[in-house]
């Protein structure tokens, strides 16, 4: 069994037409949660009419990663093998459905892939990462001195790796993300300390540390980035308290692990 799971809160009626123009490029049987944490449901008739979508209400509106874990113990419950995380800002043209899983099946220590994501122009989204320190995160906010972040953000993005090359990369964006479904059971869901952003992060570096994380270029989706703290003051703060949280959670200055994964990474290249 196959299984997703969107995330949605007062989604615009594009991004919802959107994400039904790509669904109908899949080729396999899915089952499709919609995890809607509006105040209400006002979009429940819009997803019933399709019986592959599986419609939750969640007018608490608990956050990202705890939608999504939602969503992946239902799936548990029908025994899904593979699921996949996908943002309500993303769509795509093609069926990177089959050939994503095609790839994780002939690879046993996967635990999580992500595919190749392209900014509406068609241009590539740099999201596979190295563990951040908290000057990174400093610095890819204020990109100052620009000398010095364009040599910083060329590694820790890792943008001087060839784009179409399949490597291990210890940060997963959260936009896109297939998970095996026994690898999620041994190292846990998103933790939901953390109401949006850094729960990505956070699950990858868990993955990573039992289980190969995958960029896979070979396949590629569509994502409208926004980078909505960088303009909402609510938006700043939540990112700032996850900051805190994540570092809090695996080390500010002090973080050896962090270090020899960082170390690791590069060595493929």
């Amino acid at each position: 069994m196959i299984t997703a799971s969107i995330v949605i809160y007062n989604t615009s009626e594009k991004d919802l037409n959107s994400l039904e123009r790509s669904f109908s490029h899949v080729k396999m049987a899915f089952k499709l949660f919609i995890v809607d944490n509006s105040q209400t449901n006002r979009l429940k008739e819009y997803f019933e009419k399709d019986q592959k979508i599986i419609y939750i209400h969640m007018p608490s509106n608990p956050g990202f990663g705890v939608g999504h874990n939602i969503a992946i113990q239902e799936a548990q419950k029908i025994n899904s093998q593979f699921h996949f995380v996908i943002n309500p800002d993303v769509y795509f043209d093609t069926d990177v459905i089959s050939g994503m899983l095609n790839y994780i099946n002939q690879h046993d220590d996967i635990g999580m892939m992500m595919p190749q994501i392209l900014n509406l122009d068609a241009s590539v989204q740099h999201l596979p990462k190295l563990l951040p320190s908290p000057f990174d995160v400093l610095m890819r906010k204020f990109k100052k001195p620009v000398g010095y972040y364009t040599k910083f953000i060329n590694k820790y993005e890792l943008r001087f790796v060839d784009h179409n090359l399949i490597y291990e990369a210890p940060v997963l964006s959260g936009c896109f993300t297939l998970f095996r479904m026994s690898a999620i059971r041994e190292v846990g869901m998103y933790d939901d300390r953390f109401f949006m952003y850094f729960e990505d992060w956070d699950l990858s570096r868990r993955m990573n540390e039992k289980y190969r994380t995958i960029y896979f270029p070979k396949v590629s989706v569509y994502h409208g980035y926004e980078s909505g703290a960088n303009r909402n003051k609510r938006l700043f703060k939540i990112f700032i308290q996850s900051a805190v949280a994540y570092f809090n959670k695996w080390g500010w200055i002090f973080d050896s692990r962090r270090r020899k994964v960082n170390a690791r990474t590069l060595e493929q290249f």
